[in-house]
Order: C-alpha cells, then structure tokens, then sequence
C-alpha cells in the first residue's frame, strides 16, 4: 500500500481511501463485524442501482469481515462541485432508474436506512407496505425510544388514514435509491451526477423526490429535468410530508432531539 488516510463526513460508519504501490484508488468503509449485512446489503443495492444503467454510481467490489471489523471495498471516485447542469442530469437520469420497475414493492432482503434495519418484505399493496414496513416500524420504534403519546396517537391516526392519500393515485414499484439526500450524491469532475450510500427497494418513485425536497433540495433544474423525463403526479404536493415523515421519525429514531417536534409538525400537517 502506498498511502491510506480517514475520510470524514459520515456519522455511521468509519471510512478510508487508499491507493495501492500500482496506483489503483480504493474508498473503503468500516465498522464492527456484527454489521457485515448492512455492508453486503448496500453492495447488492449498489449492484441493482448499476445494472439500472441510469445514474452513475461507485462500483461494489468487495464486502467482508477481517479481525473485528466488517468492510466494503469500493471503486474510489474524484468528486468536484456540483453545477445546475449536474443537477439537471441527475433529474433527467433518476427518472430513467425509477423507469426500471417490478411486480411487487419491496426487495429481496432488508437493508438499512442509516444504521436503522430497513424492512423490504415484497407486497403487493403500496398502502401497505408504507404502512407496515415503513411508517408502522418507525413508529414502534420510537415508542421504544420514548417519543410522546401524542405523536404515538396521532401517527396511528394516520396509519389508519393512509388509503385517503392514493385516491387517485396507483404508485408502480420503481427502483429507488431510498436515502436520496443532499449528502448522497454528487458530481464527477466531468460532470457527470453520481449517487451513493443507498437504501435500495422498489416503491413509489415520488419518496425519493420527497426526500430531495427535505433538506434544502437539489434545485429547481434538478426538479424540472426530472418531470420533462417523467411528470410526478398532481397529488404529489400533498404525499410529501407523509414519506418525509419516514425519514424524520429514523432521525428520531438515531439521533433524538428537535426530530420529535418535527415529527409533530408533520403529523399535524397530515391529519388536517
């Protein structure tokens, strides 16, 4: 090995790039044996996401334990600022990923959503799948956290309500990045978008572009590329907070703190 140095920037797992006596760069990530599954997840999930042949992402090369830490080995790429351009393409070639569809939502194994299991038992209904493998799970999770009877109360209110919110509306499984946030993509050097640390399954297309829209989202070019490829549905607008919540209950449900009053606030929202 001819030089190896820590990467920042993650909270769940510790990561490394390293580049070997013939020059060849490697990213590697890390963390305790007994989340080896989580590592071997996310390399079948990055391998699904490359056979889409739609957006670009980090080539899984390997997944293993050595002594007491678990490890997947990835392809290491240059990565530079990310202009409007790079943002349009990624929404142009994200509707091309969500284009490669299923029968059933789900996958063929669990994963994680975070460090959070993740469960993707295939259904046939999308209602319930949101339901129970996703909001409901999230929920008992934060009962068992300490969240308040309220936000308990009023999230399965909403369990109850879900049907309310596909009236209209028949989602198709579309193979989803699942974690699709600010800190999850970004672009190469010759502008290309690039898209990692996934929490692939196949489920309603519109969760990933909710989950662009959370943190500050990836911007107007990013949204008008995508819906020039593939127009979301005009009840959109009204299901981004029901799968947003997904994401800020995990939140709660990793980190505490200020996620329960959003969680609140989403609810609230919702049940109006």
């Amino acid at each position: 090995m001819k030089s190896l140095r820590a990467v920042g920037g993650g909270s769940i797992n510790r990561s490394v790039e390293f580049t070997t006596r013939a020059g060849t760069r490697f990213f590697l990530k890390l963390n305790h044996a007994s989340l080896l599954d989580m590592f071997e997840a996310e390399r079948e999930g990055l391998a699904e996401l490359s056979a889409a042949d739609a957006v670009r992402v980090p080539v899984p090369l390997a997944s293993g334990v050595v002594d007491d830490s678990a490890y997947l080995l990835l392809e290491r790429l240059d990565m530079a600022s990310c202009a409007d351009a790079t943002a349009a393409l990624l929404g142009e070639r994200l509707a091309a990923q969500h284009r490669v569809t299923r029968t059933r939502f789900g996958w063929h194994r669990d994963n994680t959503i975070g460090s959070t299991p993740q469960l993707n038992t295939r259904c046939d209904s999308w209602v319930e799948f949101w339901r129970d493998a996703r909001l409901g799970y999230q929920l008992e999770l934060a009962k068992t956290n300490g969240i308040s009877s309220q936000v308990l109360a009023d999230g399965e209110e909403l369990l109850g309500r879900l049907p309310e919110f596909f009236a209209t509306y028949m989602p198709v499984p579309s193979l989803l990045h699942g974690d699709l946030w600010g800190g999850n993509w970004g672009a190469l050097e010759n502008g290309e978008p690039v898209i990692f640390d996934p929490a692939v399954y196949f489920g309603d297309r519109e969760t990933d572009i909710a989950m662009t829209l959370l943190f500050g989202g990836f911007g107007d070019g990013f949204l008008h590329a995508y819906e020039a490829a593939w127009p979301l549905d005009t009840g959109f607008p009204q299901r981004i907070a029901l799968y947003n919540l997904y994401h800020i209950l995990n939140h709660y449900n990793l980190f505490g703190g200020g996620y329960q009053a959003q969680a609140a606030s989403l609810l609230e929202r919702l049940l109006a």
